[in-house]
């Protein structure tokens, strides 16, 4: 099942895709989702981002390949950072390039765990409960502002730094997922979510016995190796198999 959030006639709600269309819903993605009224078909809407989260914490150094080309060693416990809510934009949006204070603005294309309800202190074994499903997001990181050790957090917060979307799959097996990044057509990145080091409910679990996860609530699993540079009128896509392709351009801060 793929869950969205659109705006027709310029009204935004939650939505079902089915057979290229979204048919709008009864209540929001996290209930059981129940259509109502009729179908528009995808091209008469807008996509927004699927989630309007709380917060997004994101996971480093998830795959070994990717911390060897920062020449960091892969942790032995996962290293999290997070990311503003007004970061988060949606597909077909634009990614801002903010050239007063950034002079590198790299993508990284990674898979979205969202959160289905409120989850504090659970197992690993218990984590499925609490997911709704998942999405495509891109990390985009001022690289300038990234120091090699220390925290990331100002690198990785600017406005419209965290693109997700097109909908989110419920129905994603989170470990067996080839995804691919692209940037104006040319592949970038290329990977399989097999070769994260922690895995979802590792993941899930830890993070909920330090902060309670909320309804909507975003975790980033972390990129793979393959990372690099953006620039104004760039196309950059992240596509992840059997969920859907992400797509932003990216436009100089006015």
């Amino acid at each position: 099942m793929k869950l969205t959030r659109f705006v027709h006639n310029s009204i935004a709600k939650y939505g079902m895709i089915d057979h290229g269309k979204v048919y709008p819903l009864a209540g929001t993605i996290f209930q059981k989702p129940i259509r109502e009224g009729i179908g528009f078909p995808l091209e008469e809407v807008r996509l927004l981002s699927p989630v309007l989260p709380t917060k997004a914490v994101c996971i480093g150094l998830n795959y070994r390949e990717h911390a060897g080309e920062l020449a960091m060693e892969a942790p032995d416990k996962p290293a999290f950072f997070m990311k503003p809510s007004s970061a988060v934009i949606g597909t077909g949006e634009a990614i801002v390039y903010p050239h007063e204070l950034v002079t590198q603005m790299d993508y990284e294309g990674e898979l979205a765990v969202v959160i289905r309800r409120r989850a504090r202190y659970i197992d690993a074994a218990d984590a499925g409960y609490y997911i709704l499903g998942y999405t495509a997001a891109n990390d985009i990181t001022a690289r300038n502002l990234q120091p090699l050790k220390g925290q990331w957090m100002i690198s990785k917060s600017f406005d419209t730094f965290l693109p997700v979307g097109p909908w989110i799959e419920t129905k994603a097996d989170p470990h067996a997922l080839d995804m691919t990044v692209t940037v104006n057509g040319a592949v970038r990145q290329r990977a399989n979510t097999s070769e994260m080091i922690f895995s979802v409910p590792e993941v899930v679990s830890y993070l909920s016995k330090v902060m309670t996860l909320n309804p909507g609530d975003l975790i980033l699993m972390g990129t793979p190796s393959g990372v690099g540079e953006l620039f104004p009128g760039d196309v950059v896509t992240v596509e992840i198999e059997g969920i859907g392709c992400l797509r932003n351009h990216v436009v100089s801060e006015v």
